[in-house]
């Protein structure tokens, strides 16, 4: 894993400067943030969050118009597989941070559903919720698929192993009596499996992320395709089961050629970490998301951003806080 990016060295160099002129040099640490891949909507996101809580050593301070991130710290965004992944590095220490599905970190903190059977991650905690992750079905427009029901025979791409999206992708084709037997699955990033599907060898492929997501942004700029609907009376009974699901809907015009709203699922984007991290250090990183600055650098830097508000972030939590981030949310009255 790489862990060293060319901001970090930057920051090193900075702070050598600083010793060798005399000046008292702040102490430095780097904080990982596990994302996903570089074509969905957790690595930007994670990009900015990463920028937003930095604030190396020799940074202007924050009301000087510098960062107002948490003094000394060197954050980056790290691509990785994905929720599953990022958890699993998070538990082995490999990682300090990373974005993950609510329903993943609640099955992973519990060690239920998809942890059955394994060691729970009971050191598992909350940072932030942060923004609804829509449940994308994406096919093309000439495979006739109308429905989920309709993906009985076809080729579709249930994205690769460790991701959120494959478990829930199994749990929409139980909910329409469906395996993965009733497929030709496929297991690939959706930026690959968009790739197939322009060589016609792809009907239709899951991705679980914000809308808009820039990989199926350029497909649908270049090919005829559609969001399928998730939605009827299979998505209300499973939803009964698993009540970590919301229904969502995809507006007109979400992606290019789609001239109606298209009715889906959703679960919560959340950011965790581990109760091993320093109570101050998470304290800092949750204060620095939540300023004037950040907020306004997060809504303008992608359609999502808009959605990591101070109300948002305890809604849905479904695993305990980071006590930093409690003392946070306490403070600023959102937490009772």
């Amino acid at each position: 894993m790489k862990l060293f990016s060319v901001k970090s060295l930057m920051g090193v160099a900075v702070a050598v400067g600083m010793m060798a002129t005399g000046a008292v040099a702040q102490d430095m640490q780097f904080f990982r943030i596990g994302t996903g891949g570089t074509a969905g909507t957790y690595y930007p996101i994670g990009g900015l969050i990463a920028n937003a809580i930095s604030s190396p050593p020799g940074s202007r301070a924050c009301d000087e118009g510098g960062s107002c991130g948490v003094p000394g710290l060197i954050a980056t965004a790290v691509a990785s597989n994905g929720s599953v992944g990022n958890v699993n590095s998070i538990n082995g220490g490999t990682l300090e941070s990373g974005f993950s599905q609510s329903d993943v970190a609640y099955w992973a903190q519990t060690g239920t559903g998809l942890w059955e059977g394994e060691p729970a991650v009971e050191k598992l905690r909350l940072i932030a919720n942060l923004y609804p992750e829509s449940i994308h079905l994406v096919a093309r427009k000439d495979a006739g698929i109308a429905s989920v029901a309709d993906l009985k025979g076809k080729r579709v791409s249930l994205d690769e192993p460790g991701s959120g999206t494959l478990v829930d992708a199994k749990i929409i084709l139980e909910a329409f009596g469906m395996s993965e037997d009733d497929i030709t699955a496929e297991y690939l990033k959706p930026d690959q499996a968009a790739d197939r599907m322009r060589d016609g060898a792809m009907d239709a492929f899951f991705f679980v992320g914000g809308y808009p997501a820039g990989a199926i942004a350029e497909l649908a700029s270049q090919h005829d395709v559609i969001l399928v609907p998730i939605t009827g009376p299979e998505i209300d009974a499973m939803r009964a089961d698993y009540s970590f699901f919301a229904t969502d809907n995809f507006p007109a015009g979400t992606y290019n050629g789609q001239e109606a709203d298209v009715p889906t699922i959703s679960v919560g984007a959340q950011l965790v970490t581990s109760a091993d991290l320093s109570d101050d250090l998470i304290y800092g990183i949750t204060q620095s998301m939540f300023n004037s600055t950040t907020q306004a650098l997060l809504g303008a830097g992608h359609a999502k951003g808009r959605y990591i508000t101070l109300e948002n972030a305890v809604q849905g939590a479904g695993i305990p806080f980071h006590p930093g981030a409690e003392k946070f949310y306490r403070e600023a009255g959102v937490l009772q």
